[in-house]
């Protein structure tokens, strides 16, 4: 199985990839012009060609048939906006890719109450380091495009920022806080409620979990609330679990 990467420009029948992403290629991967890959080009994978390689950039030579088409009824593709709360990087970049692997299709960096100050300062730098990953992940897991990275966002400004159809999503809310509790509901349940919508934008506090002050917020606004159960999860491994019942409830 040839390795798919996808591209950074397409004009016709010739792409390209560049800056880092064109390094890694020339560089760490040490490929040569002649050699062959699927490329991504937005509506269909295409094989395509090394002409030229520089370490800023690859160009491809694309064939002249499609070897995939991508192109289906775009209602029939799960949307899932994953608002996830900031927490230590390492761990939460280990989300992101999983997530992006899984298949969301957007991703909203978070800041919590319980985010650590130094987190939340250094967030905007690690943007960059946020969309390789994602890139990376989605070439590895053979999507045909990566999720949208948004900017950081404080809670209160969320819902300004998750800006959807009029129709609008499917809210949920992980509340750690609801296990063995009277008013629990599962995510399983608040998935597969009558009133799930196409699109569904889940949420996913922090180590330690949203403040009540923000419970309440999310109240307001209209969320389900609902746990993954009895056990409680550490934030990445919670982000990667509800991802995944998400996107097979959408299916």
């Amino acid at each position: 199985m040839r390795r798919r990467w996808i591209a950074d420009e397409v004009t016709g029948d010739a792409a390209a990839l560049v800056g880092e992403h064109a390094a890694h290629l020339a560089r760490v991967l040490r490929a040569q012009v002649g050699q062959e890959f699927d490329i991504a080009t937005g509506d269909e994978v295409r094989r395509g060609t090394i002409t030229t390689i520089s370490y800023e950039r690859v160009e491809f030579a694309l064939g002249a048939k499609p070897y995939r088409k991508l192109s289906i009824d775009p209602s029939a593709v799960p949307k899932l906006t994953l608002a996830l709360a900031i927490f230590k990087f390492d761990r939460m970049e280990w989300a992101i890719e999983k997530c992006t692997e899984i298949g969301v299709t957007r991703i909203i960096p978070i800041i919590a109450r319980r985010t650590d100050a130094h987190l939340a300062a250094a967030a905007a730098n690690r943007h960059d380091r946020w969309r390789r990953l994602i890139l990376q992940a989605s070439e590895q897991s053979r999507r045909a495009a990566p999720p949208e990275l948004a900017a950081t966002v404080k809670l209160k400004d969320l819902a300004a920022e998750a800006v959807l159809p009029a129709e609008g999503p499917t809210r949920i809310v992980l509340n750690e806080s609801l296990a063995e509790s009277a008013d629990e509901i599962r995510l399983t349940e608040a998935l597969q409620t009558s009133s799930l919508t196409s699109e569904v934008l889940l949420a996913i506090g922090p180590e330690g979990g949203w403040t009540d002050s923000e419970i309440t917020w999310f109240h307001d606004e209209r969320w389900i609330a609902a746990s993954l159960g009895n056990t409680i999860l550490r934030a990445e491994t919670a982000a990667i679990v509800a991802t995944a019942l998400a996107i097979d409830a959408l299916r």
